[in-house]
């Protein structure tokens, strides 16, 4: 078996983290990956601290492995009526289109950030590992986080965004390559143009800091796995191999759209909640455009756009449907999570295939 530091910190069998990916999980899919042997993760950022607490307890029912929680820690901007307005005007059309109003559907945040009340309702089970996208929480959060001798990771998308998360308490770093789908865990800058891809910001990172470095982005296989070891990272992060795995819950559109030729064409847009994130093209993204300054800013774009994806849906239509989704989809197979994960240890070398 690998074993290593990085396993050490993890709590884990593997030097390999599944990518939490809210909207298309739950406790289920992370289940199955600790149990592998991997570091299964929780996506919490959408999450009431009921329903946080109810799938902790879950999975500690289910498994004695460790895992990982995942928050995001963006700072909240008020609300914008008037922008928020114009984002309602340049969507009417397609509302009018479905037979509603989006007057009907307006609401509020949708993704919450980490807070001392969310840190009240975990701290009872001593978590082992949490991870932050868009930054850290304030000062006196992250210590009080790592005071439950708990280890704290966060993505950076350059380098100094890792320099930045090292001196601020990270115990590790999760290089965020531009191929990863999903929200861009920027947080220094939001000009997308510095965004690197995998090869080149993992081995940056790696030569200049002292902690651990978790690649992600454009890993789908045990030899994607081998090449981010060989640039310097300890460990790996991969989300969209595990979209089509029995555990996940991703939508049939969405599994439809991973499995066929329009899975090679990703784009970053901001349309679906303010920030850029990675996913399939779709009719939304190419009539407004991939990344629209019409779109409020983050997280309130995403109360009318997911208003049109329920109403699209039900019939078979995923024009307004957030398709997160990496550019790399060859991993993509329709097994059990824990198949995957040892399928991957396998193919990378940690361990025989069982």
């Amino acid at each position: 078996m690998y074993k290593g530091k990085i396993t050490e910190l993890l709590g884990s069998e593997f030097p390999i983290i599944q990518a939490p990916m809210a909207g298309v999980q739950d406790s289920t899919l992370a289940i199955a990956v600790c149990d592998a042997g991997g570091l299964g993760s929780l996506p919490c950022g959408m999450l009431s601290a009921d329903k946080i607490e109810s799938e902790i307890k879950t999975m500690q029912a289910a498994t004695d492995k460790a895992f990982n929680l995942n928050f995001f820690c963006h700072a909240m901007p008020p609300h914008d009526v008037e922008q928020q307005g114009v984002w309602r005007e340049t969507l009417r059309p397609y509302f009018d289109e479905l037979g509603s109003a989006p007057e009907h559907h307006s609401g509020g945040a949708s993704r919450l950030p980490f807070s001392h009340e969310v840190a009240d309702a975990i701290e009872p089970y001593h978590p082992r590992v949490i991870s932050f996208h868009f930054g850290l929480p304030s000062p006196e959060l992250v210590t009080r986080v790592k005071s439950w001798g708990c280890a704290v990771l966060s993505s950076a998308t350059t380098l100094q965004e890792a320099l930045w998360l090292e001196a601020h308490g990270a115990d590790a770093i999760i290089a965020q390559g531009i191929e990863a789908g999903g929200h861009r865990g920027m947080f220094l800058t939001d000009d997308v143009t510095t965004q690197l891809g995998t090869l080149a910001l993992v081995p940056q990172i790696a030569h200049n800091v002292r902690i651990p470095v978790i690649a992600s982005g454009g890993i789908a296989d045990g030899r994607g796995i081998k090449a981010a070891l060989t640039l310097g990272a300890e460990a790996v992060q991969l989300g969209t191999a595990y979209l089509l795995c029995s555990e996940a819950k991703t939508s049939p559109l969405h599994r439809h759209a991973i499995a066929t030729p329009r899975a090679e064409h990703t784009a970053l847009t901001n349309l679906f909640s303010g920030r850029p994130a990675r996913g399939i093209v779709n009719r939304a993204m190419r009539d407004l455009g991939y990344l629209s300054a019409l779109a409020p800013q983050f997280p309130y774009a995403s109360a009318e756009m997911s208003a049109l994806r329920a109403l699209a849906e039900p019939h078979g239509r995923d024009d307004f449907s957030p398709l997160w989704c990496g550019q790399n989809t060859s991993g993509c197979v329709a097994i059990s999570a824990a198949e995957l994960t040892l399928l991957l240890a396998s193919e990378s070398g940690m361990c025989p295939l069982q």
